[in-house]
């Protein structure tokens, strides 16, 4: 799979441990977010996450902040945006199921009783449902 990372220096840590995960497991990786714990602001780094992923190409993307909670929200500000904040295995799974999810969000000061790795592989191995589900994501775009 073709995934786009992006972070702020709440989650550079997670992030970089991610990175290698993916790239171990074969995964073409895009990199946009830090690697040093020198402030930035998560709402730009959101926004060139998206503007990038816009382009085309990617299977998926994956944000990372303190929490998780606050690059979630920027993004999803931006039309045809999905990003799901993900803390176990169900709202993984539910993520791309129900909600096809085109970006996950994790938090890099936040402690998973299941490892984000397992998250993103749940996320990765589902597939989206459509039928009532497509109407309910057509309906999050009209405005």
């Amino acid at each position: 799979m073709n995934v786009l990372l992006a972070n702020d220096h709440g989650a550079v840590e997670l992030k970089l441990r991610i990175l290698a995960w993916l790239l171990e497991k074969g995964h073409k990786v895009t990199n946009l977010g830090v690697d040093t714990e020198d402030r930035v602001d998560y709402p730009d780094i959101a926004d060139k996450a998206v503007a990038e992923f816009q382009k085309g190409g990617y299977d998926f993307g994956i944000l990372f902040c303190g929490t998780g909670i606050g690059i979630s929200i920027a993004a999803n500000r931006h039309k045809g945006i999905r990003c799901a904040l993900v803390h176990d295995a169900f709202t993984a799974l539910m993520a791309k199921k129900h909600n096809n999810a085109n970006f996950l969000a994790f938090g890099g000061r936040v402690t998973y009783r299941e490892s984000p790795e397992s998250l993103i592989d749940v996320f990765m191995g589902a597939e989206f449902q459509g039928e009532r589900h497509a109407t309910r994501i057509e309906k999050l775009d009209r405005n």
